[in-house]
């Protein structure tokens, strides 16, 4: 079962400097049926006007990963850390027994656009921790490369929960496929173009909440931008 949620039924909320769709119920937005997907807790795309961002704030007990798809994200944590997230790279934290931060974009003249998940760890009580990574365009290209993963996927960072974040970048005509295991489930957003999953049409800002497939295909019609997560 492949279930489509357009772009335009995404919430969005939009202050002075923030504008973001949050794709399940999040901070004021609250749907008892749209609560997640699996351990998917949260996915927010947002965009970051330039100096401005997240004040300090507080997380526990959730694997977070943010994917920085243009501009330069800054964080600082309450243990002193201090670094920037960059287009194209992927940071996880494991809140664990608990972390503030905050996350701003010091550009002067540029948005940050990224996309941010929250999934819920398999083991409570971890220690707060990063791992950030930087990936080009070119090891993605008409591939699913996997970025963040709870398995034993080269190259990824390491999240603690049996799920996989794969991202992708596909030229017209590219056609790739992921086969799903029994009792799997995918999550699927496409960041930008137009293509065909599984031969049902998808435009940029959809996403695909996906069960009982042994197989994704996609075909893409123009360039597309892709993260799926894959997971129990």
């Amino acid at each position: 079962m492949i279930r489509i949620i357009r772009n335009e039924q995404r919430y969005h909320f939009q202050n002075e400097w923030l504008s973001t769709y949050w794709h399940f119920s999040f901070d004021h937005y609250y749907d008892p049926a749209n609560m997640g997907f699996g351990a998917l807790r949260v996915f927010n795309d947002d965009w970051i006007l330039p100096a401005s961002g997240f004040p300090m704030h507080s997380h526990r007990e959730m694997e977070i990963i943010t994917y920085v798809l243009e501009g330069e994200l800054e964080h600082k944590d309450s243990t002193g850390g201090i670094g920037r997230i960059h287009g194209g790279e992927v940071q996880r934290m494991s809140a664990g027994t608990g972390i503030r931060h905050s996350e701003r974009n010091s550009s002067e003249d540029t948005r940050v656009h990224l996309l941010q998940m929250w999934i819920t760890p398999a083991v409570s009580g971890l220690e707060p921790s990063y791992e950030q990574k930087q990936f080009t365009r070119e090891e993605r290209s008409s591939k699913l490369l996997a970025v963040a993963s709870g398995q034993k996927m080269p190259g990824a960072v390491k999240i603690h929960q049996d799920a996989t974040l794969y991202v992708s970048a596909l030229r017209p005509g590219d056609d790739i496929g992921l086969a799903l295991g029994e009792e799997r489930k995918a999550y699927v957003f496409l960041i930008d173009g137009e293509l065909q999953l599984n031969g049902q049409e998808m435009a940029a800002g959809d996403q695909a909440r996906i069960e009982g497939e042994p197989e994704l295909r996609f075909v893409a019609s123009r360039p597309s931008e892709i993260a799926l997560i894959e997971l129990a």
